[in-house]
């Protein structure tokens, strides 16, 4: 995607270009083409576009305030006709005339992907903001001086010439499930919360959120067929949205429902002339060594339909699933190692055929009923107070998933609890293996920032609806800005629009007990090949990392005999190779957050090497080396 970067001076000291040696040169290795740049007075901003854009950036409006725009606006048209602007327009020009005409009342009329800064200098004020979702990333760090802020990271660390302290409650988010949107690795770097702006000057920094999805906007039709035909057009919107690109767009395409469904649509708007690309490429990863992740034979099921093949990496061919550390470049965020198979392939092939878009199919599973729970459903008969539905809606659900009446009806009421009485799940309690002191302090965001739903106000399937978006954004924002080559990643599925309609529809639409995405599967019949729609839902990739384990196993018990996250006060070193044990044994362990532990541990050893972060503890005991192979926990 396009990126950002600026500097500002609240105390009115000075800017020049020449301050900033080799950010500008780095920066454009987030974009192609020219760095944009302007200068004046005492703030310094930078654009690097990833596609060729007539209207340069920053932009400089009427009030004398200097605006960057990085993103895709989605309704422009919409806007357009409320601003009565009479010619045609770029993206960033209508995003600036929206701005002078309305402020940051503006903000909640900007549907798309994007983020966006704006330095006022009467005031001596930064405003930075992002979108509803939080596609594009957007960090800062400030103090009484003044301001820095980067769409990459990586790029505002090397250019602040200084470390930082740890931000512990981060590595507890990323230890658990994600941090919280907001935070960032380094203490005192912060990142931009979705649907939110942040205004910085020299006297204090305000957050606010400038835009929810409704609680109370409901939809209701007659019958079936009417969620169907409109889910129908809010998914194609959504799609033809994030097809928009002079270039080639590329698909990940795994055989699933999720990223089948895009490729299907895509294609059926290319053919009708409803979308804005020369092309839709997909690629597609594949094992036939693991019998419970065989992909071909459904990936392969769309190329036919499509009269095309796509770009095919075969993971079998190494044993590299998992990203190692490289000591040339800076990896600002742990989990953002690339598996050098995957890393090579992919880059070969968005090089070869000029790709600078990727869809992905990431919050579909979520948001479309792929895991068939039931809570939502029967807690809104709940709080309703609709006892006559509820109980032979219970019993359609026990029998269906083959479970006592009575387990399914502790499981909606343990939602209302507090976390103490009602418990949680297993997935979201603190790991075994954390020292008692970071686990107590940190409990909250060990445990997921869970909440308890609320009997009264928002309906219950609406509450966790938001739940489960508030996970996706964190999810989304431990993303690191892509390089060699750049590219923007869109998620069709993460779609304001699109989202508004799901959240507002009867959750027995969505899914039902006979029918996981039953929404879905009935609206896409004759779109997407059968074989998909009714395929089951999609296995889990154990085998491959436990045997990667096994084969490190000497090399990881070296690792862990002394641990930098076990200095620091974080992982219990010995309980942690207890865990490892289990999981070489066959014993039941939380694989996924024990490689995420792994990893941290061969992330802060490549971090140290850069000298970004303080380590006061370890007074230069570990050096940065190789760390062995180790396959990720991931789902096909």
């Amino acid at each position: 995607m396009s990126a950002q970067f600026g500097r500002c001076h609240f105390d009115g000291k000075p800017l020049h270009e020449p301050d900033f040696g080799e950010t500008p040169a780095l920066l454009a290795t987030y974009g192609f083409g020219t760095v944009q740049s302007l200068c004046q007075n005492n703030v310094c901003i930078f654009h690097a576009p990833l596609e060729l854009e007539p209207k340069c950036q920053p932009v400089v409006l009427s009030s004398g305030d200097v605006l960057t725009f990085v993103g895709r606006l989605d309704n422009k048209a919409d806007l357009v006709e409320e601003l009565r602007y009479g010619q045609p327009a770029e993206d960033v020009e209508i995003v600036c005339a929206a701005f002078e005409r309305w402020g940051t009342h503006s903000l909640n009329k900007l549907v798309g992907d994007w983020s966006l800064s704006v330095w006022m200098p009467r005031t001596r004020s930064l405003l930075l903001a992002k979108d509803a979702i939080g596609t594009h990333p957007l960090y800062y760090l400030f103090d009484e001086q003044g301001a820095t802020w980067s769409s990459a990271l990586e790029l505002l660390l090397r250019s602040s010439h200084r470390s930082f302290a740890l931000n512990e409650e981060f590595v507890a988010g990323w230890l658990s499930l994600f941090p919280a949107s907001h935070l960032s690795p380094f203490a005192g770097v912060h990142s931009v919360p979705p649907s939110s702006y942040v205004l910085l000057n020299a006297c204090r920094r305000v957050v606010h959120e400038y835009w929810h999805f409704n609680p109370c906007k409901e939809i209701r039709y007659r019958n079936d067929g009417e969620y169907e035909e409109h889910f129908r057009t809010v998914f194609a919107n959504a799609v033809a949205r994030r097809l928009r690109s002079h270039h080639p767009v590329l698909a990940e395409l795994s055989g699933g429902m999720d990223s089948s469904s895009i490729v299907c649509v895509a294609d059926t708007l290319i053919s009708a002339g409803q979308a804005v690309t020369p092309r839709l490429d997909t690629i597609s990863y594949y094992n036939d060594s693991e019998p419970n992740w065989n992909e071909r034979p459904y990936f392969k099921k769309v190329e036919e339909r499509r009269g095309r093949a796509g770009w095919h990496v075969d993971l079998g061919l190494s044993s590299n699933l998992a990203g190692t550390y490289s000591s040339q470049r800076l990896v600002p965020i742990p989990g953002s190692a690339a598996d050098p198979v995957i890393r090579e392939n992919f880059t070969a092939c968005i090089t070869k055929q000029q790709n600078r878009v990727v869809l992905s199919g990431i919050g579909g599973d979520e948001v479309l009923g792929g895991v068939p729970n039931c809570v939502p459903e029967l807690a809104d008969l709940l709080s309703n107070g609709d006892v006559r539905n509820l109980l032979p809606r219970t019993i359609d659900w026990a029998l269906a998933r083959r479970k006592p009446v009575l387990h399914l009806a502790l499981a909606v009421l343990r939602e209302f609890l507090p976390p103490g009485l009602g418990g949680l799940e297993k997935a979201k309690s603190p790991l075994p293996w954390l020292e008692p002191a970071f686990a107590t302090k940190y409990k909250d965001a060990l445990t997921g920032y869970h909440r308890r739903m609320r009997l009264t106000g928002a309906r219950p399937s609406f509450q966790e609806n938001v739940r489960t978006l508030d996970l996706l954004r964190r999810q989304i924002a431990c993303s690191v800005l892509p390089t060699a080559p750049p590219y923007e990643k869109r998620y069709p599925y993460l779609d304001r629009d699109l989202l508004e309609f799901l959240f507002a529809i009867p959750r027995e639409q969505i899914v039902r007990p006979t029918q996981r995405r039953s929404l879905m599967r009935r609206a896409l019949k004759g779109v997407v090949p059968a074989e998909i729609l009714l395929r089951k839902r999609k296995a889990f990739v154990a085998r491959a990392p436990v045997r990667s384990l096994i084969a490190n196993w000497p090399d990881l018990m070296e690792t862990c005999s002394d641990m930098m996250s076990g200095t620091l006060g974080m992982v219990n070193a010995e309980r942690f190779r207890e865990a490892l044990r289990q999981t070489r044994n066959g014993q039941p362990v939380s694989l996924s957050r024990l490689m995420r532990t792994l990893d941290f541990e061969y992330w802060l050893r490549h971090i140290q090497s850069f000298q970004v972060l303080q380590f006061p503890q370890l007074a230069n005991r570990f050096r940065l080396s190789s760390a062995p192979t180790v396959h990720r926990f991931q789902r096909a």
